[in-house]
This record gives C-alpha cells, structure tokens and sequence, in this order.
C-alpha cells in the first residue's frame, strides 16, 4: 500500500495549508457542480415564470408563517455564520471572515424585522415601529447583504490562505459581533425612530408608487455582487452557490417587493419561500464541504501515521513501528505469562550485493526480502519490521522458543528459494538470511513479573537476538541460531 492516501501530495503532508483543495474558499467547482447549480438555477426561474403572473393574487393572512419564516433565517444564518467564521480561524482567510460578517448582519435584521412587523406583536409592531418601519428593514436587510458578498469577491482575490491562528482568535469574533449588532441597530433605529425621513413604501398592506424604486435600488446592490462574483474567477463552491443564492434574493424581492400588490398575496408568500432557499444553499454547501474537510483530516491523519511507522523502500513497519510494537507485546506478554519472541535477520554479504550489482538492484533485493518474510511469518498477531539498512526484525507474541525456531528456518528458507543471484560472496551464489533468535519466557522473568516491562527487559531481549545473528554470521552465515536464556 502506498504510504500517502489518494489524491494527498507529500507538500500537503508537510504543510496542509499548501494544499488548496482543503480549503472552502479555493475548491475550484467542477464541471458536476457547475452543471447542478445551473440546473437548480433553471428550475428556479421555471418556477418563477409559473408564478410571476399570479404574484398578485391574494391570499389568506397566515400570521404564524413570518415567526416560522423568520426564525428559520436566523437560525439558518447564524449557523452559516458561525461555519464561516470557523474556517476563518483555521485558515485566517479574511474573505470568509467578512463573508460571516455578512450572515451575521443578515440574522440580526431579520430579528428586527420580526420585532417590528406590524400586527405580529402588536398593531404597529415592536421597538417602536411604525407603518412603514418593517418594508425599510426588509431593503435594508437585502440591499446591504449583498455588499458583503462584493467585500468577499474581492478579499478573495487578494487572500493568502494561511494556517496561521490570529493571536487572539477571540477578539475579531467580538469585534465582527458588536460591529453587525451596531449597524443592524443603526438601520433599525432609521427605520423606527427616523421613519420620517424615509420615503413611504406603504398604504396599510399595499405597495404605494415609490417601492419600485426602493426595490431597484436593492436589485442593483444584489446584480452588483453577482457581476462582480462571476468576474472574480476561478469560481470556488462557494463563489457558486453564493451566486445562487442572490439569484434566488432577486427573485424573492421579485415576486414579493415587485410583482405582487402588498401582504398576504401569492408573490409574499412565494418570494418569502425562495428567500429560505437561498439562505439555506450556502449553509447547505458549508455543511457539505465541512464533511470533505473531515474526510480529508482524517485520509492526512491516516497518511502520516503511515509515513512515521511505515518503511518507505520495502512497505513493512519500520524501526519506530518496531519499538512501539515490542513495547506493547512486552508488557501484554508480562502481564498474561506467555512467551514473546524475537528474531533479528541479516541480508548475508548485502555489502558486496550493493556493490557488484548497484543500488538499484540492493533496493529491489530488500523489497523482495521484505515481502517474502512478510508472506511466511503467516499469523496476523505476528510483525515483520525493517530494523535498519539490510536488517529486519520479526516479533513472535505468544511464541517460545521451539516454535521461534520453527518459524526462522521457515524464513531463512524463503529467502533462499527465491534464487536471487549474488555473485559477491564465497558461501552461496544466491542471497541469503542469518537469524538469531531470542525468547522472553514467563519463567525466565518471573523475578519482574510483578513489575511493567520497560526499555531494560525489551533491550536485554534484542541484545540476546543481535549476539545470536552474530554467532549465526561467524558460524558461516544462512542459518539460524538460539540465544542462550536470560539468566534473569
């Protein structure tokens, strides 16, 4: 197995922030995505057109709709929000802090254009609001919305996405907190208390002539952010579905500000409904990406955990796999009374193989050798490591001292069937293995057995093995040999 997962670079390994693909704010939108968010688009205006000519047409008042609608957005937008400005403390990327910002904004005048809709709470509304205190809120709420999506495009274009904390991750959060509270409080007291300096937009439930032009100032604020979205290429997901979403803001201020005559009517109730799709499209988009963001930690989590306990030449655990492995078997084997087996393997004469034949051929000479130990070790429990150049370490759980022997001439005969030619030794003219075997047996460490296994027991059994193939190499190498007993 590879020791990097699919689709996941060494230089993302080494530094994640290198890797844009991560990142909510740079994944580039592939032609799927294109083609769904285009479809979605179409139905949309499909279903506009079917609308559009009844928008007008009234219905029944449904005073629980705008406490659900409502209260919908605001949980919606500060959800999106608070995702938002958490990919912005990951990755200090200072368009998806303005971007929440902007859905912060959006929650908060939704609460006031709640508090203050006339008849809800009271005959006049909440916060001391007058006729026309709630239709100033609604443009405010979706002419000022769309200037935060203009601030992201072009942060976004200047953003070097950095995996580097602010120094005090909390205090932008507060300062972005107390900033949208404050502007959605400065429009609400405009639409309340300074209600007199506005323009009228309403006669009771019904539109008077000076919304149209309201309405086309709030239009112009939306089609601004779009064109200014679709020019600031390459699109992320998120440049796609924000786009969307003002598409659908168009056409709820459409159906509810434009084509239809006042409150209550099939375009209010319409235009309310495509504008809880398009508060829902990027929260939706955000709840998506964050699952790829957790399904990539965790392929990175799992590719350096191989990087640091996996060979990189021959694909079997390496020496820090090796000594965290036999520390676990140790204490197992002392705490439970089995035998614990160690067998340290050397390549015979792998010097001379190197230098006769090249290092490219010693490379694939290792790969064998360590494939075919790996194969004829047989049992799951049992670990076949690279110890370091042309020697490995097999580690036997549960496994005394006849059976470690057993299983090294099995290895030592493996090697030696796979006829590698190797004309720099006088011994043999095909690669072989030197074993040396060591056993911790529970008798041997019955004076410890009250006590945890530690570095000196695991390093009296590897010193035990490394004297064995040393005796296996002076006896004249492709053997194997047993270690005398601990006299522990």
């Amino acid at each position: 197995m590879s020791s990097t997962m699919p689709g996941l670079t060494d230089s993302a390994l080494a530094d994640p922030s290198a890797d844009t693909s991560l990142f909510l704010s740079t994944l580039t939108a592939s032609p799927r995505e294109k083609r769904l968010a285009l479809s979605v688009l179409l139905l949309s205006l499909l279903v506009f057109a079917l609308l559009a000519p009844f928008a007008s047409v009234p219905l029944t008042p449904i005073w629980g709709f705008i406490p659900c609608y409502e209260s919908w957005l605001v949980v919606t937008d500060l959800i999106t929000a608070a995702l938002l400005f958490s990919q912005y403390f990951s990755f200090n990327s200072r368009a998806l802090f303005v971007l929440g910002c902007g859905y912060l904004y959006v929650a908060c005048m939704t609460v006031a254009h709640a508090l203050s809709f006339p008849g809800l709470f009271t005959p006049t509304g909440l916060l001391g609001a007058g006729p026309q205190s709630s239709a100033w809120l609604y443009m405010f709420w979706h002419g000022v919305f769309p200037l935060f999506v203009v601030a992201y495009a072009r942060f976004k274009g200047r953003d070097c996405v950095s995996a580097v904390l602010p120094r005090r991750p909390r205090l932008p959060l507060a300062a972005a907190g107390a900033a949208m509270v404050a502007l959605s409080a400065g429009f609400t007291a405009l639409a309340t208390a300074g209600q007199d300096l506005l323009p009228e937009l309403m006669d009771g439930d019904r539109y008077r002539s000076s919304m149209p032009l309201a309405v086309a100032l709030v239009w112009a604020s939306s089609l601004l952010a779009l064109a200014v979205l679709w020019f600031s290429r390459p699109h992320s997901v998120l440049d796609l579905w924000l786009m969307i979403m003002l598409c659908a803001s168009l056409i709820d201020i459409a159906l509810s500000a434009t084509l239809n005559g006042g409150r209550f009517d099939l375009g209010f109730y319409a235009g309310r409904v495509y504008g809880l799709l398009a508060a829902s499209f990027v929260l939706l988009v955000l709840l998506a990406e964050s699952g790829i963001l957790y399904r990539k930690l965790v392929q990175l989590t799992e590719a350096l955990k191989r990087l640091t306990t996996q060979d990189a030449l021959t694909g079997i655990g390496n020496r820090r796999a090796f000594d965290g492995t036999l520390d676990l078997e140790l204490r197992r084997a002392m705490r439970s009374g089995q035998p614990l087996s160690l067998l340290m393997i050397d390549v015979d004469h792998f010097k001379n193989f190197n230098d006769h034949f090249g290092h490219v051929e010693g490379d694939r000479c290792l790969q064998m050798v360590a494939k075919t130990l790996n194969v004829a070790v047989v049992r799951a429990a049992d670990m076949v490591a690279r110890y370091g150049g042309e020697e490995f370490v097999a580690l036997l759980p549960g496994t005394d001292t006849a059976a470690a022997a057993q299983v090294a001439e099995r290895l030592r005969a493996a090697v030696e069937a796979l006829r590698i030619v190797h004309r720099g030794t006088l011994e043999s003219s095909r690669v072989t293995v030197s074993i040396g075997v060591a056993c911790l047996h529970p008798v041997w460490s019955a004076a410890s057995a009250g006590q945890e296994a530690g570095y000196p027991v695991g390093l009296d059994l590897v010193e035990r093995a490394d004297r064995a193939l040393y005796a296996a190499k002076t006896a004249g190498r492709n053997r194997v040999v047993m270690a005398e007993p601990s006299p522990g």
